[in-house]
């Protein structure tokens, strides 16, 4: 049994590769409550994140995580997603007080309660989460939510080189300005960008970046970045506060796989998910861009810069056996590299069949307990068998 939500994951988390049945989510789509005051609501798992958004806005609240996909908040959960925002609120597991779930056996149970915190018994939510459907199907979720911003700001950044622009990140968030959005967008993006929304941003590595927060505070804040990204040889920076502007710079970077993918027909999509210890990401990512044009390959590099976690989009030939194997070759290098350096093999992306020959790796002696908890939740192996485990 395989629950499915939008099926917008990226490694094959839903597809029954040994057959089964999938079991559709999309119809438990209700918002059941918002607890305004307790900054929490109730949804079922096929509420996507932006019906809960336009819900949530009549009561000034907001749900922070954005993976970019208008995914179903159980998928979400199921992935461990993050995004855009995770810089500030942290990821998917962050975000949940509660789950109800109808483990293998039919026993409907909660992994947590509605108190801001808890000292008891074992973090089942934390279990839960980013298990990805192999210990049970998550019925109903309670998340919490915040109060919508006074004043945003976002902010394009523009430098020389990768290097500089990476940098500047780790010296911004050193000196504890709480940003909302910290993103890389190498040349290769932006020129893909350009083609596809008819924009014209300059060629050149940048940093999208948001601020939010009241009026006066802002302003400090955005002074201060303005002085950290100076010093990090930053091109030129521009700031934009109307609302119609921010929604531009953010479609872009979010549109970015719909512009390869529209920009080179005939050929599939493959997207990268390493993420490091934050010091280590210049470092990380020079090395992949440096492999990249040694191997001849032309890929783009993004990412959600503020918490070390980065991309790189390839689009390939799937009838070209060459091509597959230089994409497959460069997506070890690229977990091999993360690794080594303390880091994981998909920072948001999930595991599904594509990761799932790193987590021994990964994980060490840790995976013959994941097997066991596996085993003990889910015996018989009904629940999506296949997933995380080889």
């Amino acid at each position: 049994m395989i629950p499915f939500g939008l099926g917008s994951s990226l490694e094959g988390h839903v597809i029954p590769y040994q057959g089964g049945i999938t079991l559709d989510m999309m119809r438990m789509n209700k918002v059941v409550e918002v607890l305004d005051r307790d900054f929490i609501v109730r949804v079922q798992p096929g509420v996507t994140r932006t019906q809960l958004n336009r819900e949530l806005k009549k009561y000034g609240l907001f749900f922070p995580v954005d993976p970019g996909a208008d995914a179903t908040l159980g998928g979400m959960a199921a992935t461990n997603a993050s995004g855009t925002t995770s810089v500030k609120y942290g990821v998917m597991r962050d975000q949940v007080y509660d789950l109800e779930v109808v483990l293998a056996d039919g026993t409907v149970i909660h992994t947590g309660s509605l108190a801001a915190k808890s000292s008891s018994g074992y973090h089942l939510n934390g279990l839960m989460v980013g298990s990805e459907g192999t210990l049970g199907v998550i019925t109903e979720l309670a998340l919490k939510v915040y109060g919508i911003p006074e004043a945003m700001v976002a902010a394009r950044a523009v430098f020389e080189t990768v290097r500089q622009a990476v940098d500047a990140v780790v010296a911004i968030r050193q000196a504890g300005i709480p940003m909302e959005r910290m993103e890389l967008v190498d040349k290769r993006s932006l020129q893909q960008a350009n083609r596809f929304m008819g924009t014209s941003y300059p060629e050149w590595p940048t940093l999208f970046l948001e601020f939010t927060g009241n009026e006066s505070g802002l302003k400090q804040d955005v002074n201060f970045a303005k002085d950290i990204l100076a010093e990090f040889q930053c091109k030129n920076v521009m700031f934009e506060k109307d609302e119609k502007a921010r929604h531009k710079l953010w479609d872009a970077r979010h549109k970015l796989a719909y512009a390869f993918v529209r920009g080179t027909p005939g050929k599939k999509m493959m997207v990268t998910d390493a993420c490091v210890p934050l010091h280590f990401l210049p470092e990380a990512i020079e090395d992949t861009r440096k492999t990249l044009d040694r191997m001849g390959m032309d890929g783009a590099i993004v990412g959600h810069v503020g918490d070390g976690n980065y991309h790189v989009i390839l689009m390939i030939d799937m009838g070209n056996e060459n091509e597959i194997r230089q994409a497959q070759a460069l997506n070890e290098h690229i977990v091999s590299f993360a690794l080594s350096k303390g880091g994981t093999c998909t920072g948001e992306h999930g595991v599904g069949i594509g990761k799932a020959k790193y987590q021994r790796e990964e994980h060490g002696p840790a995976y013959g307990m994941m097997k066991k908890i596996k085993d003990l939740f889910d015996p018989n192996h009904i629940l999506n068998p296949g997933k995380i485990f080889i």
